[in-house]
């Protein structure tokens, strides 16, 4: 007879309360999202005990369902998890690392995050550069992911299944002659942000702006926020490879704030 697959550990409290935790541990722990199936194999669940509690936690935004049926972590998970790390002074740790890359590179600097409620980048603290001409945003401030470098440095990581679902659903505005609105252009473009950890943008959603961003990860490999620099497009070229070598530096920084992991975890 074939081994049967592991029990799913027991859990004190109510017992939806544990196929919940079962679930999001599920799916937290995979790289292209978890079916039915797999979710009732590993909770030790009929499927039909599932369905309800998947339904809910797809409805309140703590998974995300795609068209074959495989579960990812939605925006609210994500919220959740960098609500925590705000409760632990996140952002008021991380804002001398702002002002250390703004008085490292000339530019403003922002970090941001998943908005809890939609797939849009928000705004969570900025120093903005001293420079009369300068890159200014306002904090709370919420941007597209496809056409921004903080965007992009977030949408790069998403769960292969979430980001099928988000270029095929997510209506994309050209905003200027250079932004990316084909998903296979897109695709290009954040595999390459995957591999090299950075994400640029030249006049995609400001045509005299151009950015740089990378991810801030936690101590899962999750990316759960990212750090940008942004300027006048001239001056962000002519200071290219200071402004990334001191980009990475800060996010790492940033990451340790979190107890975060080395770089992302792979997401497919």
């Amino acid at each position: 007879m074939p081994a049967s697959a592991p029990a799913a550990p027991r859990r004190a409290g109510p017992f939806s309360v544990g196929r919940i935790l079962t679930i999001l541990e599920s799916v937290a722990g995979s790289r292209e999202g978890v079916n039915l199936s797999e979710l009732a194999r590993q909770a030790g669940a009929p499927k039909t005990g599932l369905v309800g509690l998947l339904a809910g936690l797809t409805a309140e935004g703590c998974l995300v369902r795609d068209d074959v049926g495989r579960y990812t972590l939605g925006p609210r998970f994500h919220a959740l998890a960098l609500r925590s790390m705000a409760g632990r002074d996140f952002v008021g740790r991380a804002r001398p690392v702002l002002e250390a890359l703004v008085a490292t590179t000339g530019e403003t600097a922002v970090i941001g995050a998943l908005a809890p409620d939609a797939d849009l980048a928000v705004y969570l603290d900025k120093v903005e550069s001293t420079d009369p001409i300068r890159y200014a945003v306002t904090v709370g401030e919420r941007r597209e992911l496809y056409c921004t470098a903080l965007g992009k440095a977030l949408l790069a990581h998403f769960a292969p299944a979430r980001l099928r679902g988000y270029l095929r659903d997510t209506r994309r505005e050209r905003f200027t002659a250079t932004t990316l609105t084909r998903a296979a252009d897109l695709e290009r473009e954040l595999a390459r942000v995957r591999r090299e950890g950075i994400a640029r943008t030249s006049g995609e959603r400001v045509a005299w702006a151009s950015g740089l961003a990378a991810p801030i990860v936690d101590a899962t490999g999750s990316v759960v926020a990212a750090l940008l620099i942004a300027g006048p497009s001239e001056r962000m070229r002519a200071n290219a490879e200071r402004n990334e070598t001191a980009l990475r530096r800060a996010a790492a920084e940033c990451s340790r704030l979190t107890g975060g992991a080395e770089r992302p975890r792979e997401t497919g």
